[in-house]
């Protein structure tokens, strides 16, 4: 079957539970999303506030402050907010590619070659959570020499260190201060080497239930990882479409397919929604010609309407403030923006 671009953006749509609102917990949300992109404090839970009937933004961190929700580097070594198990199995399938930065980005290649590096970072995390300085200082102590910055991003790129709270809360605000993973949150880690074999046809159908249907470049996109086409080959009960290109689709068999006659509303999506960085054809979710608008604002808070990307919001002092718009509405656009510009406001006022 040839699924067309109409039918592919109201499938992502529905997916992401952006046709209609949905009563799922955060959590439940965070889980089938695969996580929330949450390099900046707000965007998760604009994220949740598009796709949730209803959203208690304090409740939401009180599950951050209990460990059950953490924020660490995960896909794309970005800052993602996960459930605790999901934290674990995700940082242990992108491993590859927190090493790749760590051996190809400048700033951290002084600390690249160091030996017996993991023990040290243990050792100076052994009695508890530090703030970034404090654990860059102990590891000078163990590396003089090494730039303390170098040192520092290698200790977040090698091993799964959580950003703790009141980082990352609702109106909340803090510094980094770093924990291991397992301690925080009581997971048990998992092993890198456990993940390919066994663990990661389980996170592809994932990421196929919530972005699908997809490219193996699509999954790469997602999570910076390379050479899946063989992965995904190897799956099964996959099944297949081909997108007006020719190109090969993969899909979970009990996935819905859109018809592409559903209405998409308005919707306000925060920095980075990870909507607009899961596929390798940016234009499922873009008209064509408005993407580089969107990275010339470096990444903008999104107004999506008609399933694409059509103007830039921020939020400023509890309002919403539109940037740009790269269309005019129509008249029951106008009114959906309004709508949700007060729903939105209605969560920055709580």
């Amino acid at each position: 079957m040839i699924l067309t671009e109409r039918r592919l953006n109201r499938t992502l749509l529905l997916r992401q539970h952006l046709l209609s609102r949905v009563a799922m917990t955060p959590a439940e949300m965070i889980e089938h999303l695969v996580g929330l992109q949450a390099q900046d404090q707000l965007p998760p839970f604009f994220a949740l506030a598009a796709r949730l009937e209803s959203l208690d933004p304090y409740a939401l961190s009180a599950q951050l402050e209990a460990s059950e929700l953490v924020r660490l580097s995960s896909l794309r070594s970005t800052i993602h907010m996960h459930t605790a198990a999901d934290a674990a199995l995700i940082r242990a399938w992108t491993q590859p590619v927190h090493d790749y930065y760590t051996q190809r980005v400048e700033i951290i290649r002084p600390a690249a070659q160091l030996p017996g590096f993991v023990e040290a970072t243990e050792d100076v995390l052994a009695l508890g959570a530090l703030p970034n300085a404090a654990l860059e200082a102990g590891l000078v102590d163990h590396f003089p020499g090494v730039p303390a910055k170098a040192l520092g991003l290698r200790a977040r790129n090698e091993l799964p260190l959580v950003q703790l709270p009141p980082r990352g809360l609702w109106k909340g605000s803090g510094g980094l201060v770093y924990d291991l993973l397992p301690r925080w949150t009581g997971v048990s880690p998992v092993e890198v080497e456990d993940v390919v074999p066994s663990l990661a046809p389980e996170i592809v159908r994932r990421f196929l239930r919530a972005f699908g249907p997809a490219t193996a470049a699509d999954i790469t996109a997602w999570s910076s990882l390379t050479r899946l086409g063989p992965v995904i080959k190897r799956i099964d009960g996959l099944v297949t479409y081909r997108d007006e290109a020719g190109k090969t689709l993969y899909d979970v068999p009990d996935a819905p397919i859109a018809t592409g006659e559903e209405h998409a509303p308005v919707r306000l999506l925060g920095t980075y929604d990870n909507l607009w960085l899961a596929h390798a054809n940016r234009e499922r979710i873009t008209a064509k010609g408005t993407r580089k608008e969107w990275g010339i604002a470096r990444g903008g808070a999104v107004i999506l309407a008609g399933g694409h990307l059509v103007g830039l919001w921020k939020p400023v002092d509890g309002e919403v403030v539109v940037q740009k718009m790269l269309r005019d509405l129509t008249p029951d656009e106008r009114d959906e923006l309004a709508e949700e510009t007060a729903r939105v406001e209605a969560l920055l006022a709580g």
